[in-house]
């Protein structure tokens, strides 16, 4: 999504070219030209504000010296992430190597970032811009603003801080992921998507991160080393498959929320409409299918661990791969 428009109701059009073919392949175009000039702000409402404030953990989506979208997260103690005014947010702390995004932190760099709430499943986007970079961290200048329903996103509890976040054995490379990260694909419930879409779009682009969940098993790792997962009824914004349509390179990270393992995917995405291969998974509207190009995998590189309390209710109707 955009970092450099104003999403303010006398903006003409609040979406890029690929949001609006999303929209109009969905049926929602109309309803969409007049909800997203209201939601989609330039400033942050003061319960967005708040919730920051109170996490642990923000998520970010950017990309490498490569041009290579990634997503990454990035923690601290409640507290770490500040907002001294309405288009502003202090990050107190850094990316550090081998996260690939660790040296893109920099002036001008836009990124896409998304506060979540575990506990409570409140979540809210705040894209923008680094303005400055410092030994503490970094402040980012909040271009756009805009909050998103609770759907899909499991219940979870924090159990443990642990000091030391460095983490073990760091495992990269090009192609098919390693059976480790494999497994961790196969078993998760939720994972994070970053996308992005260049000037070509038109005036609404930019980076985007995006939460996304469902039963364990949602996410079919295909013999090619594809990886395919339904895409359910959502806000009918359409940022993740909107950047995919407009430009199609995409980043994913899976959290294993008990060991503190991450794994980073960066590769290109499509959107598959076909309704006969969108029935072979009960609840999705369409598919979305993921061909990774290349991977960071840690160990325990996560300090935080959180224990599951409650699946997503919105998730009864829905199926899975296995």
């Amino acid at each position: 999504m955009d970092t450099a428009r104003s999403p303010q109701a006398h903006n003409p059009e609040p979406f890029h070219r690929g949001e609006i073919d999303a929209q109009e392949r969905a049926g929602v175009r109309a309803q969409m030209e007049r909800v997203g000039a209201v939601v989609l702000r330039n400033h942050m409402p003061d319960q967005h504000r708040e919730l920051f404030n109170k996490l642990p953990t923000l998520l970010l989506g950017g990309t490498d010296a490569n041009a290579q979208v990634w997503a990454s997260i990035i923690w601290g103690k409640p507290g770490f992430i500040a907002s001294p005014d309405a288009t502003t947010l202090r990050v107190g702390a850094r990316l550090c190597d081998p996260d690939p995004l660790s040296a893109m932190v920099k002036p001008g760099a836009e990124f896409g970032a998304l506060g979540l709430e575990f506990e409570t499943r409140r979540r809210n986007r705040a894209n923008g811009i680094v303005t400055q970079v410092d030994e503490q961290g970094f402040t980012f200048s909040v271009q756009q603003s805009f909050g998103n329903c609770p759907k899909y996103i499991q219940t979870r509890e924090l159990a443990t801080h642990e000091p030391d976040g460095h983490g073990g054995q760091v495992v990269s490379g090009t192609g098919a992921l390693p059976p480790a990260a494999l497994a961790l694909v196969r078993r998760s419930d939720t994972f994070f998507i970053a996308t992005m879409a260049d000037a070509s779009a038109g005036r609404a682009h930019g980076a985007d991160v995006s939460h996304r969940g469902g039963k364990p098993g949602f996410v079919n790792v295909g013999e090619d080393g594809e990886l395919t997962w339904p895409d359910f009824v959502g806000n009918n914004f359409f940022n993740t498959i909107g950047n995919i349509l407009a430009d199609g390179r995409a980043g994913l990270l899976f959290i294993d929320f008990e060991d503190g393992d991450l794994l980073q995917v960066t590769g290109k995405a499509c959107v598959l409409w076909d309704e006969e291969e969108v029935s072979r998974f009960e609840g999705a509207r369409r598919l979305l299918r993921f061909q990774p190009a290349r991977y960071v995998f840690r160990k325990n590189a996560f300090p935080l661990r959180w224990a599951l309390r409650e699946q997503s209710p919105n998730l009864e109707p829905t199926g899975t791969w296995n």
